[in-house]
């Protein structure tokens, strides 16, 4: 038998370390987060945190690519594109999960919750920590709650009574909820996509819509707006959600590598919401370009009593329990 010369052991050993070094960089989990809002809200921050710190944590194990402002998938699209693999991570608003299950439907609820101390109360507790797992026999998994804030109405006309809003377009996201919240005092609601919202607005699709002040400021809604009522009626939160199956799947550290760096995200992100909120809300009313009405509490509470009728409505399919602890953190 000839004996292996140099040279060729020599290549075996360079084709050996290749191929290593090619095994090792396939083995790196490229991760993507895919998201509608504007980088500089806390959902966007919160968001580019995530990947700082799994980054960080992990090394060159992962490599976590984060798709803002709808390039990959608005939150319509969005689960569908968890299931099939296409991104690993989204943050729909809690409104978009209804097709999942009716539960989380909770958070939709107008006047529900006073303010954002008893959102983290009920989300934190034992009912808020169990809906993560709510679409877990869909496929999807919740892995953190991460606030916007509450809701303002704007319209090109005053809103001050519920009879104000009397025959109005707003624009609403995909929930039934959210409907009927409008359909309770006589408005029109219309399902639209967040990315085309401001130029329905600015073209008259619709006259008016709800959002945080984050979200006001960052996609310029109070620009093609001439009134923004100061209502707080209802919530904007997002669950950051993912493939059971993929979550499920990973190795054992880098999914708790993940997990870490996402309590460390949603602890940032929601310190920075009530932060940006105080902020943003200042900055629209220094911009001059909109009215800021506020109400008084004879008018909040003409709001609450018009739009009270949708919890009775909906409580069967959310579960009267789930409504009565997110109620009692008032």
């Amino acid at each position: 038998m000839r004996p292996i010369s140099k040279s060729i052991l020599a290549a075996g050993v360079a084709a050996a370390a290749l191929l290593g070094s090619n095994f090792a960089a396939s083995a790196q989990e490229v991760i993507k987060f895919a998201h509608v809002v504007a980088p500089n809200t806390p959902k966007g921050q919160g968001a580019d945190f995530f990947k700082k710190r799994a980054e960080e944590i992990l090394g060159d194990k992962v490599q976590i690519e984060i798709y803002p402002n709808s390039q990959l998938f608005d939150d319509d699209k969005v689960l569908a594109a968890i299931l099939r693999g296409d991104v690993q991570f989204g943050a729909p608003s809690l409104a978009k999960f209804g097709k999942w299950t009716k539960k989380l439907q909770v958070y939709d609820l107008p006047f529900l919750f006073k303010d954002m101390d008893a959102v983290s109360c009920f989300q934190n507790g034992e009912k808020g920590q169990e809906l993560l797992n709510a679409m877990s026999s869909k496929g999807l998994t919740g892995v953190g709650y991460w606030h916007n804030g509450l809701k303002q109405l704007s319209a090109n006309k005053p809103l001050r009574a519920p009879e104000d809003a009397a025959g109005q377009k707003f624009r609403i996201q995909s929930s039934d909820v959210i409907a009927a919240q409008f359909e309770a005092v006589d408005a029109v609601p219309q399902k639209m996509a967040f990315s085309e919202t401001y130029s329905a607005l600015q073209t008259g699709v619709v006259d008016g819509q709800e959002n945080t002040w984050s979200n006001i400021y960052s996609k310029k809604f109070f620009e093609v707006q001439d009134y923004i009522t100061e209502s707080n009626h209802g919530l904007l939160d997002y669950m950051v959600v993912t493939s059971t199956k993929w979550w499920e799947g990973l190795d054992p550290k880098i999914r708790d590598g993940l997990a870490q760096a996402m309590k460390e995200a949603s602890d940032y992100a929601n310190g920075l919401s009530a932060e940006l909120t105080a902020e943003q809300r200042q900055a629209v009313i220094d911009s001059g370009e909109t009215e800021i009405l506020q109400l008084s509490g004879e008018e909040f509470a003409k709001w609450q009593t018009a739009m009270k009728p949708v919890w009775d409505e909906f409580s069967g399919d959310i579960g009267q329990d789930i409504i009565d602890a997110a109620a009692a953190c008032n």
